[in-house]
């Protein structure tokens, strides 16, 4: 068995338990590097987590020859410019959501693992949790009959953080830094699950909008969509919404039917049909991105097949952008 060596190109919140921890739980895996700007944060999650080496430089922890993997968690301006990096060095990748800040940058980690060989996946763990393959399971076997819609409601009140003015907003409201405001950093998810469960989306456009005024991005979104297969969904997206209209469901509509679900907060799944109204829970484990890490891992010893690679991503980025209007 291959035995896996990651390097962490970023160490911040998402790496604490998310997805940090689950390298160590695979077998055959484990965390040998990581790397921040800021010194104290390098050396504080190494010395927290037992890793041996840390680096405020990524060109040096892509060059350690102890480093054969690399997992970059930095934000997503500079994903497509350390998997670049990383795939140059021989060295396969692992990114967080989305790929990158736009549909352009996608394109280039691409056409770069397509020339080097080299393989890239993306942190969609969302696919392999079983919270969510419960209801593509429900949808692939007929339960709600012919799915004929699917509409995306998220709305959430604003966060402390965004009222910050002077240059001092979350990087997640920087649009050169995050692709966009909340929604080029949460409607990925939802967005993904349903490509995931219907194929690629092939048309899509929106109305974006700055409704509460507390910073530049856009907060408020409405789209429309269509996949592959002719089926129609609807978006709307609300970060600036007073406490009452909080709100995190998609809802999938059959001519048998309905399943709705939350993607953020794991509310029991509601199946609605003939037969009742039925409420179901499932359990996810306690690092969400153990399943996925665990399949990208397999995937590069050679003992299985990871289908969530930035191929398999870049439709996100696209939907995105069309629905910003960035093209």
């Amino acid at each position: 068995m291959k035995i896996l060596q990651w390097g962490f190109i970023g160490c911040g919140e998402v790496t604490e338990m998310k997805s940090g921890p689950a390298f160590s739980e695979v077998e055959g895996s484990g965390v040998v590097a990581v790397m921040s700007r800021q010194e104290k944060n390098a050396r504080s999650y190494a010395e927290r987590h037992g890793v041996p080496k840390w680096y405020t430089d990524a060109q040096e922890l892509i060059d350690d020859p102890d480093v054969n993997a690399v997992y970059i968690a930095t934000p997503p301006s500079s994903h497509a410019t350390f998997a670049i990096m990383a795939m140059k060095a021989g060295k396969p990748v692992y990114v967080e959501k989305p790929l990158a800040a736009s549909y352009e940058d996608c394109a280039r980690v691409n056409r770069v693992s397509e020339e080097t060989g080299v393989p890239c996946f993306v942190a969609y763990y969302r696919r392999y949790l079983p919270y969510f393959q419960k209801v593509k399971d429900i949808v692939g076997q007929g339960v709600i009959g012919k799915i004929i819609n699917v509409q995306i409601r998220f709305a959430v009140p604003p966060r402390e953080l965004d009222y910050k003015k002077n240059g001092n907003l979350p990087w997640r409201l920087q649009p050169d830094i995050a692709g966009g405001g909340y929604f080029y950093d949460l409607a990925p998810h939802q967005l993904d699950l349903l490509q995931h469960f219907f194929g690629v989306i092939t048309e899509a456009r929106g109305i974006c909008a700055n409704r509460g005024k507390l910073y530049q991005a856009e907060d408020s979104v409405s789209a429309c969509f269509e996949f592959e297969s002719g089926l129609p969904g609807s978006g709307s997206w609300c970060f600036v919404a007073h406490d009452s209209a909080r709100e995190d469901r998609i809802q999938i509509i059959g001519d048998q039917g309905s399943v709705s679900f939350s993607v953020f907060d794991y509310q029991p799944i509601k199946l609605h049909t003939s037969e009742g109204l039925q409420s179901i829970t499932v359990p996810n484990p306690p690092y969400v991105q153990y399943p996925i890490i665990k399949n990208v891992c397999e995937h590069l010893q050679g003992l299985g097949i990871c289908a969530c690679t930035s191929v398999s991503a870049t439709p996100v980025n696209w939907v995105l952008d069309r629905i910003l209007g960035k093209f």
